[in-house]
């Protein structure tokens, strides 16, 4: 099985290649942002640049335990700039390093350093690092693989991909096991170890339990309108006896390991976010049988989780939209442009097609608006609103 090369994400890091900003690349474990690291160094020494001026340190590896502190990594790392040529530096996981963003806050003094960052939670960037850096780096946010780059490896693009796609997982590494049994056996690792490490360990959480029927919760929920009282209520009449106010850290440590991406509600018509209730989606639809403990049928709400994550992949601002009582399912803005995307299975029976329309008909601008379905037929237009093919769409790149 080849190795599919994250060709967004390349281009991104080529339009900042040596410029003096430091590239912090973040997403969820086994997003492939090691490899996307790898494909970039392997970019380097393709167009010259020597062996030696590329300095790769892996912080997961027992290996380089003795990095794990700070002024020793300094010294390696300076030890390490033999010239006045460019040098790369890649720095993966970097968040296990105590005190790392005083190195590279040292090293972004040097002219000839470029300097390439991971890491697994956003709390990297919510310290020391953000406060120091203020301004000098950039943030390339990588998700598991988008259904485009799914095909490239399954050749053919078709429902039945799709399917494949959303019953399966878009893990990178999950592509080279053909085993339903061992695919599921991956999926259940990732979970428990992004709750334990980066959610339990980094919060220093002491009731699991109770973390624990809270993702499956959320899991359950995809996309529907969640509030901390409302889910603290329902947990609590199930046994498990809380408050609002721990539900909604318990939900912003699981939005900042990626496990969860939460949307606001946008009102249309004010032009305002809403304050109270949000909807969460997963970083990977396959994660969901393995939060959940049963294999999806809400094809409707898989649908829209994978729209949601392809437009954030596309560098949307990402909102659910309420107007006049009414819901669009996302409310986009990009380059100072806004987008309207409603997401069904299927509109072909008349009374669906018009509900889906209607509050897309009742926002009088000239805004794109769009509805996508798995319904396979060509675009066609309502009163200006355009049908699509999911599948279609998820493929233009």
């Amino acid at each position: 099985m080849k190795e599919v090369e994250r060709q967004s994400h390349i281009k991104q890091l080529d339009a900042w290649q040596n410029k003096q900003i430091i590239k912090v690349i973040t997403g969820i474990r086994r997003a492939g942002k090691s490899t996307l690291l790898r494909q970039y160094q392997q970019r380097l020494l393709a167009s010259g640049v020597d062996e030696s001026r590329i300095v790769n340190i892996r912080f997961e590896d027992m290996g380089n335990d003795q990095l794990l502190e700070a002024k020793t990594l300094y010294n390696y790392l300076k030890n390490r700039i033999t010239s006045q040529q460019m040098h790369y530096i890649f720095l993966d996981e970097v968040q296990l390093v105590e005190g790392f963003e005083r190195v590279v806050n040292s090293l972004y003094l040097l002219d000839n350093v470029d300097i390439y960052l991971t890491g697994s939670n956003s709390h990297m960037m919510s310290g020391e690092l953000s406060t120091l850096l203020s301004g000098r780096y950039i943030s390339i946010h990588v998700l598991p693989l988008s259904f485009s780059e799914f095909e490239s490896v399954h050749k053919g693009y078709s429902l039945d991909v799709y399917n494949d796609y959303t019953d399966t997982t878009s893990f990178p590494y999950a592509l080279h096991l053909t085993d339903s049994d061992l695919i599921s056996v991956y999926l259940h690792d990732i979970y428990n170890t992004v709750v334990m490490r980066d959610v339990v360990l980094h919060n220093k959480i002491d009731n699991v339990p109770l973390l624990m029927r809270l993702s499956r919760f959320m899991a359950d929920n995809i996309g529907n309108l969640t509030t901390a009282k409302r889910t603290a209520d329902t947990l609590t009449s199930i046994g498990l006896k809380t408050n609002s106010h721990t539900i909604e850290n318990y939900m912003r440590y699981l939005t900042e390991s990626y496990l969860f991406y939460p949307v606001q509600r946008y009102n249309i018509q004010g032009g305002e976010i809403l304050r109270i209730g949000q909807k969460y989606y997963l970083a990977d639809v396959g994660l969901r049988a393995a939060i959940t403990g049963k294999r999806d049928s809400d094809y409707g709400r898989v649908l829209e989780n994978v729209v949601y994550l392809e437009l954030l992949r596309r560098g949307y601002e990402v909102f659910a939209g309420v107007f006049n009582g009414s819901e669009v399912d996302f409310v986009c803005r990009r380059n100072g442009v806004t987008e309207y995307y409603q997401v069904s299975e299927s509109v072909v029976q008349t009374e669906t097609l018009q509900r889906e329309l209607f509050s897309l008909k009742s926002i009088r601008n000239s805004f794109p608006k769009f509805l996508l379905t798995l319904d396979n037929r060509p675009v066609c237009y309502h009163d200006g609103i355009q049908q699509r093919y999911v599948v279609d769409w998820l493929m233009e790149r």
